[in-house]
């Protein structure tokens, strides 16, 4: 999880990719960044629910649909 949130933007945690160096490109690591990708929309789709925030909910469908896709 550190990684995609390390990912996200390009602000301060720029010292963190300093420190880590650069990401793998290979298919395993690809493959991986997708899953995590995945996972995070998950999270939000769940937290979005709990809130019942049913707009939100649905437009995560698109994004979701996008990695499962790319995954297949």
């Amino acid at each position: 999880m550190t990684i995609r949130m390390a990912s996200a933007k390009a602000d301060e945690r720029r010292a963190f990719w300093d420190t880590y160096g650069p990401r793998d490109t290979d298919p395993a690591s690809a493959w991986r960044t997708l899953i995590y990708e995945a996972r995070h929309l998950g999270a939000i789709r769940l937290e979005r629910h709990r809130l019942n925030n049913a707009s939100g909910v649905r437009a995560t469908y698109d994004s979701v649909s996008t990695v499962l896709t790319t995954l297949a």
